[in-house]
């Protein structure tokens, strides 16, 4: 019987654990949900969803109102992939609470319940209603009474006909609770027929009530009274977490009364509080549990005024905090499992296996939502849940309870085969059957059973440790697991190897920035082991690919040997060699300590400040194990280019030193001061810059440099000067004084100019004579007082224009483009003013004088060229006097006409012969067109083809005979010239060198430059390249 019993529970634990097939209890991916169905749908069926997985593939049933469902039995009802379908639902017989209860081999679980309800609405049953009857001014409440329904209603009021629908505002206001309209106070515009239109939000069916006609009394109009509260909030509104809370107030009154809300315990109302309709509706969204309390409606008017209170109450139905989740136990192990749920109230709990309810008892106790079994067996195997419910719902949790009952088995975790280890090391040989119950373990050294001892025990786990290995202990080790399913055993080998030793390790350094180093790390080990070296730097490891730039591994075998390159301050710590075989690890440390230029100097700090010093202190800084020798100050301001060094007291400060004094600054100016320390090794890196300070004010210093002036217009007399930068104006309100006096007089006279951009000044006088010599001299000052004046110069006042045109104006033309004009100076008055030159303006014959080109002479010059004209073309022309006035009056215009212009053909035909260190060039003869001037003759350019500056020779001829050296190649140009200037150019000719006797060439071939070979004559063809 025992032999039969443990075969069942083999079965059981294979079919448990059976990997590839995922064998598991029933899972729900879908539950049903709440149905609303309509009952005029077009579509005569209600499906409940319900989805479940595991494997085997369960089998699905329903129940409804806790009776189960029998599909068979009942046409109306089938069952399509787990979810409920049925057919022509009656309101009478399926409505209520449903649940899906899903089972394989692993158990049963049952869904939450699904309600199912349905939607209608029934039609008005009277069809006429009495006339109500009211006074003008009076509050009115006129009744929907819905008729039979189910599901969500909304309302709305017809006025007289549709579309016409009551609009709600303060005075009006349609109840969505009820349906009601309420008017607050009739007005003749109120009397009318009122029709109540009901619609279901589910089916969106309507209906319209039979229509109330409302009329006026004629006894009177209702006088003033206080607001009469008719739509009130409840005595106490349950509402739930996260839905939207809307209450409803309105009160009847007149004059209409004013709506508002507040919360009795003084809080304000929520900010994401809506009100609607003229407040007749306080619509709280998302509401949570610091949105519950007591709140107040208030209804006023000049009558006084009314309250209605209600309370909000908060609930939340059970939201799961911590589910279930599937366990695998062995025989005699205990369970325990916790669910916890929050919601408002504090939800209850209770427990399911297989779908049925569990009660405390023996082995299984319960406590809120714990569940612990001890001594688990076959029989606890299942699925259970945990159903967490208030009054407001109820939720589940699932998991399934594996019971492993297994003899022990070595197929998956077989003793390692071969495991290393050093003399006097450590090892562990583990041994971890699968097993259930837990097996008791032996071991065996070859076939000795292997006895405990200071050095040898077996662990709670059953794995094998031997401490301070010695070469005996190598050999072949079987692990013997039993318990009452079987007995089990694995084998494995343990050989004992030398340990690694460190034979040269590292050691401590002092390097100096930029140097290389290599740390050593040689090992004696055993060769048959694979080693790895590793090192690591303050604790990181080295990565030699990243770090390349400074890190290599150098070094044999045996050997790790880290190589630092160009060594900088960051690479001081301490670098570890670490020696790794499959047997031991090891390691080696050595400290780097390298020596560089300072760090930056701290806190420096501006103690005092005057208008010429700053008294500046600071801390050292990071030596970097070379003693700092000295300290440099700098400084910058908005007007320096970067930083500059000061000058300081003491002029040289010694590295113990952590205070001086800058001196030679310029007042008013801001300043920022740092530190530069110094050693043996060489300059570290500046400090953060110290605050921005300003020194105090002073006298200014500075006067201002240029002073002139001269021009202007009648009556002024101009004065000029440099500005004083702003780092040497001394302080603020800087300004200017200008001060002046006519040459040879004793008496100044004054002013300020109070800008300190300023560089002008132009006194006006309508009594200032002409072109008058003044003395000058310009100051300065500033809020401290003023300063000196600047050395006293000569300038002139303004000028008149001249009075008088110039004379003798006569032009002849030079060439096509270019005419000269002549002119006599006018005799001028120069007590008035100054000729400065003169303006010549030129125009053609058939354009407007204003067009004119204007040149403009500088001094005494009486002449002028001017070019670009157009060829053969009548010009006219006049010449004016100017000064700093301005022009004076115009001469009388003379006419001159432009030469023709020069050829425009180019010579052709060139050809060129060389002998005895000469060129000669020929070419045909150029003739000018009807338009054109005559040829005079011819310039030939040439130059050497590595050269810009070229060489002219003019001849009358077509032929030119040029003695140049041959050990050059030579560019030529031939250009025909003529009375209207220089013609078109011939296309540049390249002569080659040559060092033949005789040679000849030509400008006219088409082909490319070539050289034949002979006893006597060389002949070259060339073509002449514009691009040469």
């Amino acid at each position: 019987m025992r032999l039969l019993w443990e075969l069942l529970v083999l079965q059981s634990f294979m079919l448990c654990l059976a990997d590839d097939n995922m064998l598991h209890g029933p899972v729900f991916v879908q539950e049903p949900n709440n149905v609303i169905f309509p009952l005029d749908s077009e579509e005569r069926k209600v499906k409940l969803s319900c989805e479940v997985k595991g494997n085997p593939k369960p089998t699905i049933r329903w129940k409804l109102n806790g009776t189960s469902v029998d599909v068979d039995m009942d046409y109306r009802y089938s069952i399509v992939g787990g979810s409920l379908l049925i057919n022509n639902p009656n309101k009478t017989q399926d409505i209520g609470m449903y649940q899906c209860i899903a089972t394989n081999s692993f158990g049963t679980i049952v869904s939450r319940e699904a309600r199912l309800q349905f939607a209608y609405l029934e039609n008005f049953k009277t069809r006429t209603r009495s006339t109500v009857s009211v006074r003008q001014g009076q509050g009115m409440v006129l009744l929907c009474g819905p008729p039979p329904h189910s599901g969500e209603l909304s309302y709305a009021w017809i006025f007289n006909e549709y579309p016409s629908f009551v609009h709600q505002d303060n005075r009006r206001f349609v109840s969505q609770e009820t349906g009601n309209l309420y008017i607050a106070k009739v007005e003749t515009s109120d009397v009318g027929n009122y029709t109540c239109v009901v619609t279901n939000t589910v089916t969106n069916n309507k209906v319209l009530g039979p229509p109330t006609p409302l009329i006026l009394r004629n006894d009177g109009v209702m006088g003033e009274y206080e607001p009469k509260i008719e739509v009130q909030v409840p005595e106490t509104v349950p509402s739930a977490k996260g839905t939207t809370v809307k209450l409803e107030c309105f009160a009847l009154g007149n004059p209409v009364p004013t709506i508002s809300w507040r919360r009795a315990d003084g809080k304000q109302i929520p900010r994401k509080a809506r009100r609607q309709k003229s407040s007749g509706v306080l619509e709280i969204p998302n509401f949570q549990q610091e949105d519950a309390g007591l709140y107040e409606c208030v209804a006023e008017n000049v009558r006084g005024k009314n309250m209605a209170r209600g309370q909000l109450t908060f609930y939340a139905p059970p939201n799961w905090i911590q589910k279930i989740s599937d366990a695998h136990k062995a025989i005699d192990e205990n369970i325990f499992w916790e669910c916890k749920a929050n919601g408002r109230p504090k939800p209850s709990y209770s427990w399911l296996k297989d779908g049925e309810p569990m009660m405390p008892q023996g082995r299984i106790q319960i406590e809120h939502g714990a569940l612990t079994i001890t001594n688990v067996n076959l029989s606890d195997a299942g699925m259970y849940q945990c159903v967490a419910e208030n009054r407001h719902g109820v939720i589940f949790t699932s998991a399934e309870l594996s019971v492993i009952a297994l003899g022990p088995d070595f197929s998956k975790t077989l003793l390692k085969r071969l495991t290393l280890v050093k003399v006097g090391g450590e090892v562990i040989i583990e041994c971890k059957p699968k097993a259930s119950p837990r097996p008791t373990y032996t071991w065996k050294k070859g076939k000795e059973i292997l006895r405990e001892n200071e050095r040898i025990n077996i662990m709670d786990d059953g794995s094998l440790r031997i401490v301070n290995v010695t070469k005996a202990d190598a050999g072949s080790y079987s692990c013997i697991a039993t318990n009452h399913f079987g007995t089990a055993s694995s084998t494995g080998s343990l050989v004992v190897k030398d340990p690694t030793r460190v034979v040269v390790p590292p050691s401590s350094t002092d390097v100096t920035v930029g140097e290389s180093i290599v740390l050593p790390c040689q090992v004696s080990h055993d060769h048959s082991l694979d080693i790895m070296f590793t090192w690591s730097f303050n604790g990181h490891l080295i990565d030699f690919e990243k770090d390349g730039d400074h890190f290599e591994r150098v070094g044999g075998d045996s050997a790790g040997d880290l190589m630092i390159r160009s060594i900088q301050l960051k690479h001081a710590g301490k670098y570890v060699c670490m020696v790794q075989t499959t047997v031991d690890k090891l390691s080696a440390t050595a400290d780097l300590i390298v020596r560089g230029p300072p760090g930056p100097p701290e806190a420096v700090t501006i103690d005092e400040i005057t208008d010429t010093t700053a008294q500046l202190s600071w801390r050292p800084g990071a030596d970097n194990h070379s003693p700092i020798t000295m300290y440099v100050i700098q400084a910058r301001t908005p007007f320096s280019v970067g930083w500059q060094a000061v000058n300081t007291v003491p002029d040289i400060i010694d590295g113990k030193t952590f205070t001086a004094t800058v001196v030679g600054l310029n007042p008013w100016v801001e300043y920022e001061f740092r530190a530069v320390a110094a050693n043996l090794i060489g300059i570290g890196e500046p400090s953060r810059p110290s605050e921005k300070r300003r020194t105090e004010e002073a006298l200014p210093e500075i006067t201002p440099a240029n002073v002139s002036g001269g021009g202007g217009s009648k009556s002024e007399l101009v004065i000029t000067w440099e500005t004083v930068p702003e780092e040497l104006q001394n302080g603020g309100g800087f300004g200017y004084v200008v001060a002046f006096r006519p040459l040879g007089t004793v008496s100044w006279m004054q002013t300020v100019v109070a800008s300190s951009d300023a560089s002008r000044y132009v006194f006006r006088n309508e009594s200032l004579p002409p072109f008058t010599p003044y003395e000058v001299k310009v100051g300065v000052y500033n809020n401290k007082g003023e300063g000196s004046f600047s050395h006293v110069t000569v300038v002139y006042s303004a000028e008149e224009e001249p009075t008088r045109a110039p004379t003798s104006v006569f032009a002849k033309s030079l060439s096509a483009s270019d005419i000269e004009v002549y002119w006599a100076s006018p005799r001028e008055n120069q007590s008035k003013g100054r000729i400065q030159g003169y303006e010549v303006r030129c125009w053609r014959h058939e354009d407007k004088e204003e067009n004119a080109r204007k040149i403009r002479t500088i001094g005494n010059r009486t002449s002028t060229k001017i070019t670009n004209l157009k060829g053969n073309a009548l010009y006219q022309l006049a010449v004016k006097a100017y000064n700093t006035a301005g022009t004076g009056p115009s001469s009388a215009t003379v006419n001159v006409t432009t030469k023709k212009p020069p050829p425009s053909q180019p010579p052709g035909n060139i050809i060129w012969n060389s002998s005895d260190s000469k060129i000669i060039l020929n070419w045909d003869q150029v003739k000018a067109l009807d338009n054109e001037s005559d040829v005079k003759g011819y310039k030939v350019l040439y130059r050497w083809n590595r050269q810009s500056s070229t060489s002219v020779i003019e001849t009358n001829k077509t032929s030119v005979e040029l003695s140049l050296p041959f050990d050059e190649d030579y560019i030529i140009e031939i250009k025909p010239f003529s009375d209207g200037g220089d013609g078109s150019s011939s296309e540049q000719i390249r002569i080659p060198k040559i060092s033949n006797a005789y040679a000849r060439g030509s400008g006219t071939s088409t082909s490319n430059a070539c050289t034949l070979s002979a006893i006597s004559t060389i002949m070259i063809s060339l073509t002449a390249r514009s691009s040469l």
